[in-house]
């Protein structure tokens, strides 16, 4: 096919043809075990998590020495202020980074690399992104999805070899696969790359490029069409940012993060050679995925970060300030809000550890501990900012700047709730984490029932799925009734000062009930359970709860096995298994007492113009122009704003 053939436009695709798209990007089966997917299935397996993992002592101690140097040089260099003010993050400071070797953390040593595993990398995260959450980013956006990790995971020998020492210690990288009409549905891709001989012509437009205005080397993902000797599909390249034909046209800004080089990247006849395609044709969605699997991870270290800085400002502040004689910690309606800023920056810490740990060990699937790291942390962290403005009153809305010019403390606590606003969304919304988790969760069920609710399956399909289905439930079913967390003597080791054992006991008794409530549903509803995406979601809440609770008691009995903080450590585990308790109870009775269904009529109702007359007696402040911009293949008629740091 010729280079100069003009792209297809943007394909047409069915719900169902989109839902084929994304499974088959999936993992399809389970060749280790998995904390969390065991969770689902109503078996608490705490043998998985129990004793806590840990890194050698020669990962320890390189983990180590690297943040000592990390946290001299965020402390001595970096001026999180001045990045905020200036929405940029200063050349020096990148270079600086760049010379510590901050860019190459997760890259192997043969290749110039640091070699650090996934636990030292995440507090390095933590670290740096406590001094701006935007240099935490720009780390995390390089390594955790850019250039690296798919060629870690994917990639050839010479190409780990041509790029990795590069991108230890020289070059950005990139993960450029959303486009402007193109978000977490890839099977509606647009940009094509179209095999010429020994390369690939690329076309198209893409959106949000974290890293994108200074990369040097970008991961892209684009549509390869079917043809004679190509299987075709969503593919992975390896892009040099000034080859021809490579624009950056725009820079991004946004509420928050503002130091982040986010932009609009245009891709005009870029040839690319066959030799920088990472994997197979058609992989690209999988490589992706794969890579998101861990990537993740990266996002709850700075939400770490962010927990326990709201810590100490509502310890410093609440301490300080007064109201009616006493310290306002002293009154409950704020203390309260300080237990829970404790005990959660306890818990998530717990998760992100764990979940990092084992990522390291490389024992167990993580792909649901990654992904609910990332939900739970998320939602979290912002609650958390969220009550510490509200602990600052007035000072928590006014800007650390305006704090500055009057004389006060400069505290960016209402920086930090715009900075975290994005968690909810990037690396896969709170609303898409809780379909593709509940996707894995119930993957068994579908593996032996999927054909009997699939209407497209023949009756003999269905019959033989019937016929498995019987056996998986018959065995299934009855472990389900009853197990540990009935037995009051279970889980004794983590009794002490303070006892932790039941709440492992609550975990194991509601992890059944989680499994019978979802098969209950399943029974219910069968083909139209992926509708109910209300209900998934509380099931993936519980299941959530239901981890970070493991993840906090397991955590709380290392350290009173270290004599490192131990009984403070379970002090804070059990508050935060209590409050985790309530909330989920609070989503059990929402599984079948809520408004899904009147909500959708409502929607319906919105849609129709029905409430239109509710919108009347207010002036729209929005500008015109398209909801989607256009971005149709061709060259670029902008200027072009890539800014290399060198």
């Amino acid at each position: 096919m010729s280079a100069s053939t003009t792209p297809s436009s943007r394909p047409a695709v069915t719900e169902r043809e989109a839902r084929e798209v994304a499974e088959a990007a999936r993992e399809q089966h389970w060749r280790k075990p998995s904390f969390a997917k065991e969770l689902f299935l109503g078996r608490f397996r705490l043998d998985l998590i129990h004793p806590h993992p840990l890194p050698d002592d020669e990962a320890a101690q390189r983990g180590e020495e690297f943040l000592a140097k990390l946290r001299d040089f965020v402390e001595t260099k970096v001026d999180g202020a001045l990045i905020e003010r200036e929405a940029r993050i200063p050349d020096e400071v990148i270079d600086g980074l760049k010379e510590l070797g901050a860019f190459g953390m997760k890259i192997d040593t043969k290749y110039g690399g640091l070699g650090l595993g996934q636990v030292y990398y995440n507090k390095a995260l933590t670290l740096a992104g406590s001094a701006s959450p935007a240099i935490g980013v720009l780390l995390s956006a390089h390594q955790s999805i850019g250039v690296p990790q798919p060629l870690k995971l994917f990639g050839t020998q010479e190409q780990r070899e041509r790029f990795l020492p590069r991108c230890a210690r020289t070059d950005i990288s990139a993960f450029l696969l959303t486009e402007p009409d193109v978000g977490s549905d890839p099977a509606r891709l647009a940009t094509t790359a179209i095999p010429d001989g020994d390369e690939y012509v690329l076309d198209g437009v893409k959106l949000w490029t974290t890293n994108g205005v200074v990369a040097d080397l970008l991961v892209v993902m684009a549509r390869v069409p079917k043809s004679e000797g190509h299987r075709g599909g969503i593919t992975a390249f390896v892009v040099e940012t000034n080859a021809p034909g490579v624009t950056v046209e725009n820079r991004n800004a946004f509420m928050g993060l503002r130091g982040i080089e986010n932009g609009v990247t245009r891709f005009h006849q870029v040839r690319v050679p066959a030799a920088n395609r990472v994997g197979e044709e058609g992989q690209g969605l999988k490589i992706a995925l794969t890579t998101l699997n861990t990537g993740r991870l990266s996002l709850p270290a700075s939400c770490v970060a962010a927990g326990k800085w709201c810590l100490k400002i509502a310890r410093e502040w609440s301490a300080a300030r007064e109201q009616w004689g006493k310290p306002v910690a002293h009154h409950e309606a704020v203390g309260s809000k300080i237990s829970f800023i404790a005990a959660t920056t306890f818990a998530l810490e717990a998760v992100t550890d764990l979940a990092s740990q084992m990522a390291d060990e490389d024992r167990n699937d993580i792909r649901i501990e990654g992904a609910l790291a990332k939900l739970y942390a998320s939602e979290m962290a912002w609650t958390m900012a969220d009550e510490l403005v509200q602990i600052r009153g007035g000072r928590g809305f006014e800007t650390a700047e305006s704090l500055r010019a009057r004389g006060e403390r400069a505290v960016p606590a209402e920086q930090l709730l715009r900075d975290l606003r994005i968690n909810r969304i990037f690396e896969g919304s709170t609303e898409i984490m809780h379909l593709l988790i509940a996707r894995e969760a119930v993957d068994a069920h579908l593996s032996v029932a999927g054909d009997l609710i699939d209407p497209e399956k023949s009756l003999g399909d269905k019959a033989r799925a019937g016929a498995n289905a019987g056996v998986f439930y018959a065995k299934w079913l009855p472990k389900l009734v009853a197990g540990p967390g009935q037995l009051p003597a279970s889980y004794s080791e983590f009794k002490h000062e303070v006892d932790l054992s039941g709440h492992l006991r609550y975990v194991e008794r509601t992890a059944r009930k989680l499994a019978r409530s979802t098969f209950y549903a399943m029974s219910r509803w069968q083909g139209r359970m992926e509708s109910k995406q209300g209900f998934l979601g509380r099931i993936v809440d519980i299941g959530a709860e239901l981890f970070a609770m493991s993840a906090s008691c397991v955590r709380a009995e290392l350290l009173r096995s270290q004599g490192d903080h131990g009984r403070e450590a379970y002090q804070l585990a059990d508050v935060f298994c209590r409050q985790a308790r309530i909330r989920v109870e609070e989503l059990f009775t929402r599984l079948w007492t809520n408004t899904d269904d009147l909500d959708r009529k409502v929607v319906k109702g919105v849609l129709s113009g029905t409430y239109e007359w509710l919108e009347q007696g207010i002036v729209d402040p929005s500008g015109d122009g398209p909801w989607i911009a256009d971005a149709t293949p061709g060259p670029s008629q902008r200027e072009n704003v890539h800014r290399p740091i060198r």
